[in-house]
């Protein structure tokens, strides 16, 4: 691959400049403190993409409440002053390194599946998870059945969102990515079988995008124009790979328009294949109904590991940023080895297990 390329252009996103169009996904890592406190390791993962040219940076997702947010033990919060200032090093390392980073903020709703502040989880129905909890980030069994959701608990998620992306901006990160995917609560409410609800929360694509929506509309008037804002959505979940949306084109076009008209500043869609036809064949993919219908830049992820599916993606116009989870695990400076030609590692796949923590990666400085 020879430059000029679409990745190495920079890209303004709400109040972000970006210097690349290669972001580092959010990845699940279970790596803080019991207390939900960034750790030195933390400190030094995300220090090392920075440093290998990822231009942006979405964190793991992080709680936002200390009532039923928190999905997995060990899981980064920013639900108090305290867990804000740990957040503090890592963004103060990753700006030193020239990226921008932003809060992924994240509610596990049912999908949860490790807590210290609560035994039972809510949804926006009665309606369990499908499948079994994951073994990979200390889960066990089946999902639990939840509680509805009430409409003052349903308040409460609203001012946790804003409470932790008000928190977000005073650590100095760019810009917060609301939760919306792979089946938690947001998600949850976009899902036909786990939401039941007859309510104005319930039923049509309109009614079930609502949720998120309001949240999306919070977040973005609470921070203000200075920080960026965005939400990330998906058809699967962790719970559910299979899943799709029922309707189809048209339900795409209700959750993204109405997004849209929330003031974020991006979409960030994840698929199995990024670059896959969302809806069976001939489809448009997830991420160019995203950007047809919201009007907004679209970070795409999945499987996006080799350059050239990446750069074309790009290059088609069906997404603005690429987001890169495995692949940058593998190689923490792909861009950089992109960007000069050279070749890329192979997987490890022991950077994923047993439980996901972070490894002790030597630092390298880059040429």
């Amino acid at each position: 691959m020879t430059n000029p390329s679409p990745f190495w252009s920079s890209l303004q996103i709400g109040s972000t400049q970006l210097s690349n169009r290669v972001a580092l996904a959010p990845m699940t890592r279970v790596s803080a403190t019991e207390d939900g406190l960034v750790t030195d390791k933390m400190v030094s993962y995300y220090e090392a993409f920075a440093r290998g040219g990822f231009a942006l940076l979405i964190t793991e997702g992080i709680y936002p409440d200390t009532s039923y947010s928190q999905g997995y033990l060990h899981q980064p919060g920013l639900a108090n002053d305290e867990q804000a200032r740990s957040w503090a090093r890592v963004v103060d390392a990753v700006h030193a390194s020239g990226s921008a980073i932003f809060a992924q903020l994240m509610h596990a709703g049912s999908q949860a599946q490790g807590s210290r502040f609560a035994d039972a989880t809510v949804g926006p129905s009665e309606v369990a998870p499908k499948g079994e909890q994951l073994a990979f980030y200390r889960g066990e069994g089946a999902y639990r059945v939840p509680a509805e959701i009430t409409r003052e608990q349903m308040q409460e998620v609203r001012e946790g969102f804003v409470d932790a992306a008000l928190r977000a901006k005073e650590a100095g990160f760019d810009g917060v990515e609301i939760h919306g995917a792979n089946g938690y609560l947001l998600d949850q409410f976009l899902t036909d079988y786990l939401n039941l609800r007859t309510d104005e929360y319930g039923g049509s694509a309109q009614n079930r995008v609502r949720f998120p929506a309001e949240i999306a509309r919070a977040v973005r008037e609470a921070v203000g124009p200075e920080m960026t804002v965005g939400i990330r959505i998906s058809q699967a979940k962790v719970s559910d790979h299979d899943h799709r949306w029922a309707g189809g084109i048209d339900e795409a076009e209700v959750i993204f328009s109405t997004l849209g008209d929330t003031g974020v500043d991006f979409i960030h869609t994840t698929e199995y294949k990024a670059y896959a036809p969302a809806f069976g064949d001939g489809s448009p993919s997830l991420a160019a109904l995203a950007k047809r219908y919201s009007g907004l830049p679209v970070i795409a992820n999945g499987n996006l590991d080799d350059p050239e599916t990446a750069e074309a993606l790009l290059a088609d116009g069906t997404a603005d940023v690429i987001a890169l989870g495995k692949a940058a695990l593998g190689n923490r400076d792909w861009p950089e080895r992109v960007r000069h030609g050279r070749p890329l590692d192979e997987l490890d796949a022991s950077l994923f297990a047993p439980l996901a923590d972070v490894k002790d990666w030597e630092l390298e400085l880059l040429s």
